[in-house]
């Protein structure tokens, strides 16, 4: 029996890219999801499903489902992110945390080995070490507690034979947002300056990181959370100005 992964908001962007990656390696891949994603009918290997996370009944009942239609799930990369309106900070608990909890919960006693381990990629931010001015701080407290949620579950699951790893990305450029960067090239070359690897972020890295952490590549790989950024965050502030200044007086 193929693999099976379980992708939480993947009808769009980062979500969408590890859909398709993981299809394109062979797997079967269902996703959840506020929204069918538009191009679903060109990958017949992926499958959606339509739910809100924070809607607990709701979620239990769209992962049996999946199972019932499906079979059984080996692995999961959770991407779900409050984008609702009303209090930011309840629905961050709801959204990014309770559905989190729930959903690693429910792998510990559903998941089977299908022939390359049992894993969940959690993909965070780097807002869960560093501030992003831009967001608010329900947002960074979210962040935060998923990477302790992170290393607390690889404990406990562990001895389940469930690996959990989080990704924590910098500046991803996602297929909805390549148009503004294209009408702003001064940005992409800030960021080939600063960027050590000379380059911005895209969805397929995360994609690619994603299944790496899913495979049988990282077996022996648990509770890390991996900052990919292309080594920004590495720089001290005097190294990043005098970069920053230098390239501005061009």
């Amino acid at each position: 029996m193929r693999s099976h992964t379980l992708v939480v908001g993947g009808t769009k962007g980062i979500g969408r890219a590890i859909a398709r990656r993981l299809a394109n390696d062979g797997q079967a891949v269902s996703v959840i999801g506020r929204s069918q994603p538009a191009d679903d009918a060109d990958e017949l290997a992926v499958k959606s499903w339509t739910a809100d996370v924070a809607d607990l009944p709701h979620l239990r009942t769209t992962l049996s489902q999946i199972v019932r239609t499906q079979g059984p799930l080996s692995a999961a990369v959770l991407l779900q992110r409050y984008r609702g309106g009303g209090d930011d900070w309840a629905g961050e608990i709801g959204t990014s945390l309770t559905a989190t909890r729930e959903l690693i919960e429910w792998a510990g006693q559903h998941f089977e080995d299908l022939g390359s381990g049992k894993a969940i990629v959690v993909v965070s931010s780097i807002a869960s070490g560093y501030v992003a001015s831009e967001q608010p701080v329900s947002y960074h407290m979210a962040k935060a507690a998923m990477s302790q949620m992170v290393r607390y579950y690889a404990v406990s699951l562990g001895r389940s034979g469930i690996r959990i790893n989080a990704i924590c990305p910098g500046t991803i450029v996602k297929d909805e947002s390549k148009a503004f960067y294209t009408e702003h090239p001064e940005i992409e070359a800030l960021y080939r300056e600063i960027v050590p690897l000379g380059r911005m972020g895209t969805s397929e890295d995360v994609a690619d990181l994603s299944a790496f952490l899913l495979s049988n590549q990282a077996s022996f790989l648990t509770g890390q959370n991996i900052v990919l950024d292309g080594g920004v965050s590495l720089q001290s502030h005097e190294s990043l100005s005098r970069r920053v200044s230098a390239t501005r007086a061009r």
